[in-house]
């Protein structure tokens, strides 16, 4: 919403209504209010992929320019797709894992597998991070679950996997909000000497890592401003008519790289003033 509202800003000409949904069913109630006004472009980040493809390609079969941001369609409906490289986001931190736990062909340990909201971005993530974790026969996926991308339910999620794995060595995250959650159930269960490997680049997780805090040693990546990066792009699209034209000259597929970060390059990726 931040990212969105700075965006908005930068383009007064432009008559913007910026909504945000918790769930899928409320989401396709406000697209359909606004296919109503007659818009004459969507940016849209998904709540979940599968129940929000088809209302896209209706507003996209209706004539009104799709920009879809991060979690994408089961279905090519979007004129423009933003997303964060999310196979890369799997790898590098798998790989990151398993080097940590002692090198490829050598790694053991049990983990845990915090999974987000069903969608693209997870899927990509979590395939991803499995094709490595299984290539390393010395490390064993003890539990594997759903915590939506939420601290709280990562906290109930991480608490119900330790009470049945509790000698667990580290827990993949793949998200830094739920990385918060694991650390709380460790916590409270009284278990040390697990690490956490989350993602996303939240200024605290980051500030902990470029600290050598044990517990976060590391962290990826993920480009929170994609939002606004459809903005703009929507903006020039629409801006002074010629859309077709236009679109021609821009990509339907823009992927974003993700990093890997460490204590000696967290300083580059650590914002104090930013809001997450």
């Amino acid at each position: 919403m931040w990212w969105a509202k700075e965006c908005s800003a930068l383009h007064p000409e432009i008559d913007w209504t910026i909504v945000t949904a918790e769930s899928p069913e409320k989401q396709i109630e406000q697209i359909e209010a606004l296919m109503a006004q007659k818009v004459d472009g969507l940016v849209i980040l998904a709540t979940e992929s599968a129940p929000l493809t088809p209302i896209a390609e209706e507003a996209h079969n209706r004539g009104i320019l799709i920009v879809n941001v991060d979690r994408g369609f089961l279905k090519p409906c979007a004129d423009i797709f933003i997303e964060g490289d999310n196979k890369a986001f799997g790898r590098k931190s798998a790989t990151f894992m398993v080097e940590k736990l002692g090198g490829k062909g050598k790694a053991k340990g049990d983990i845990i597998i915090l999974e987000g909201i069903p969608c693209t971005v997870n899927t990509d993530r979590v395939s991803a991070a499995m094709e490595v974790f299984k290539s390393e026969p010395g490390i064993k996926v003890v539990g594997q679950q759903a915590a939506n991308w939420n601290r709280q339910k990562a906290l109930e999620v991480t608490e119900t996997l330790l009470t049945k794995n509790p000698k667990v060595t580290a827990i993949w995250a793949s998200d830094d909000d739920m990385a918060l959650g694991a650390e709380q159930a460790l916590t409270e269960k009284g278990i040390s000497g697990v690490w956490i490997l989350g993602g996303a680049g939240m200024k605290d997780i980051i500030k902990r890592v470029m600290e050598k805090d044990p517990m976060f040693p590391a962290d990826i990546t993920y480009p929170p401003s994609m939002i606004a990066t459809g903005m703009e792009l929507a903006s020039s699209v629409l801006i002074g008519g010629k859309r077709a034209e236009k679109l021609q000259y821009i990509p339907q597929h823009l992927m974003i790289d993700v990093d890997l970060v460490t204590p000696e390059n967290a300083k580059k990726y650590y914002f104090a003033k930013s809001i997450y």
